[in-house]
């Protein structure tokens, strides 16, 4: 994919395409933006080419957040059939589970781009041993099969780990080029950090962090 126009970036990452909303629509919906007034004939290309593929790869699956049941599928998925992947290895009875599922939902529809995936453990006996999760949540970033980024519990992306933001996920995602760009903003985060407090409760299960040198699928 190449660069696209920050102002091109900047109306789609404002008006997302979605599978309710068409070209049109979106065009309409500028007319009494100020920004859309110093689009050239490239940009409005752009913002036309980039609107298609937004919605070629939704209809792909891309944009939502998905749980996969089998192993196999998953590492089909991830192997061949997105570039960029985040796979949350979780278990439905821990709460830090369920925290990080909210903040991985709300950015699968921002970041098409990439793939945004969930499968239990209980039913990924062999990814479990090869890639060597022991601690929950184990969230594991992909590019083109190859992992770049895992995060085991909430280490590393706040001060506090039972106050980490959306924002705070997304850029150590961002860091590790499995998103393509920032698009969370901070008034979504003030929200985000309540319902993580809320959520967790001062409870949570998690055990020591492991390494890892074994993380392609091939």
């Amino acid at each position: 994919m190449g660069a696209i126009d920050p102002a091109v970036a900047s109306v789609l990452d404002t008006h997302p395409p979605q599978d309710h909303l068409d070209e049109d629509e979106l065009l309409d919906s500028l007319d009494d933006d100020p920004a859309f007034e110093s689009f050239r004939e490239q940009r409005l290309q752009q913002l036309h080419e980039e609107f298609a593929r937004a919605k070629h790869l939704r209809n792909q699956e891309h944009g939502k957040y998905t749980e996969i049941r089998d192993e196999k599928a998953l590492m089909d998925i991830v192997n061949t059939d997105a570039d960029l992947c985040v796979v949350h290895f979780f278990k439905s009875d821990f709460n830090r589970c369920g925290i990080m599922d909210g903040h991985l939902e709300r950015l699968a529809p921002l970041h098409f781009d990439t793939r945004f995936l969930r499968i239990n453990v209980d039913n990924a006996p062999f990814l479990v041993t090869k890639l060597r999760v022991q601690v929950l949540p184990c969230v594991i970033a992909f590019k083109k099969g190859i992992s770049v980024d895992r995060i085991i519990g909430f280490e590393g992306l706040a001060y506090s780990e039972d106050t980490f933001t959306t924002k705070d996920l997304e850029r150590r995602l961002l860091k590790s080029g499995s998103l393509i760009r920032e698009k969370v903003n901070e008034g979504h985060d003030a929200r985000t950090m309540q319902t993580n407090q809320n959520s967790l409760g001062g409870q949570g299960r998690t055990s020591k962090v492991i390494d890892d040198d074994d993380d392609d699928w091939d």
